[in-house]
């Protein structure tokens, strides 16, 4: 893989739509701001982004389907992870499928994948980590956090970035030498309520069940009443 390129931005609407502004690329580009001022999560969902958050997208020029693209948020995950325990060591740091990272329990980041047309593809990977601040507990859908919350001090951006960067890059090149099995196993090992009852909540309904799997298709397994069945995408919940 291409060393990738760094653009830092002191503000813009958000990294992800930053990226689809300088798309096409022929090689990978790291864009981070400052500060976000219309940044989004999943579904279009607002996302606080001040500064002193990590806030960046890896625009990454890929020649493949778009379900190989997808699974790039496993790989991102860990990434975000491993981050997250160089900058708070001791804490328990898991993966809530599809794309959130928790710091000892309440959420600390989030990923978002778009991907743009053009031949090769052009993906962003998006990735929100809270620093320095985290949203009000009474406007989030899961309990937030902060790594200064957590720690008692708030890492730098440019310095988490560059941990990002790398640890991103090293899940990239193992996929790219051995497939997605061994990123899968990771992920797996990471996973939040893994063999535990979990809500996934759909359009019109929602299924409860125990978390067995994430296939190799990046989809949820969730063992229920009815069997086993096969999640793409939903909104994932822990009963208490």
């Amino acid at each position: 893989m291409t060393l990738p390129q760094v653009v830092l931005l002191d503000e813009v609407d958000s990294t992800n739509a930053e990226a689809r502004r300088r798309a096409p690329v022929v090689r990978p580009l790291w864009i981070a701001a400052r500060r976000q001022t219309a940044a989004r999560g999943r579904e279009g969902r607002r996302w606080e982004s001040p500064a002193g958050n990590l806030a960046a997208t890896l625009l990454l020029p890929r020649d493949d389907p778009p379900a190989a693209l997808a699974l790039l948020s496993c790989h991102a995950g860990l990434a975000v992870a491993e981050l997250l325990e160089h900058l708070a060591p001791g804490a328990e740091v898991r993966l809530k499928w599809p794309n959130d990272a928790l710091l000892n329990g309440a959420k600390a980041a989030g990923i978002l994948l778009e991907s743009f047309g053009g031949r090769p593809t052009q993906l962003a990977i998006g990735i929100g980590v809270n620093l320095a601040h985290s949203p009000p507990a009474a406007e989030a859908r899961w309990r937030p956090t902060s790594v200064a919350a957590e720690t008692g001090s708030a890492p730098n951006p440019d310095a988490a970035l560059g941990v990002l960067a790398e640890r991103l890059d090293r899940w990239l090149r193992l996929d790219a030498a051995e497939g997605f099995a061994p990123v899968r196993a990771a992920w797996l090992a990471r996973a939040a309520r893994r063999g535990q009852p979990i809500e996934a909540r759909l359009p019109g309904r929602t299924l409860t069940g125990r978390f067995e799997d994430v296939d190799t298709d990046g989809a949820l397994v969730l063992g229920t009443a009815d069997g086993r069945r096969r999640i793409a995408a939903a909104d994932i919940f822990f009963p208490d």
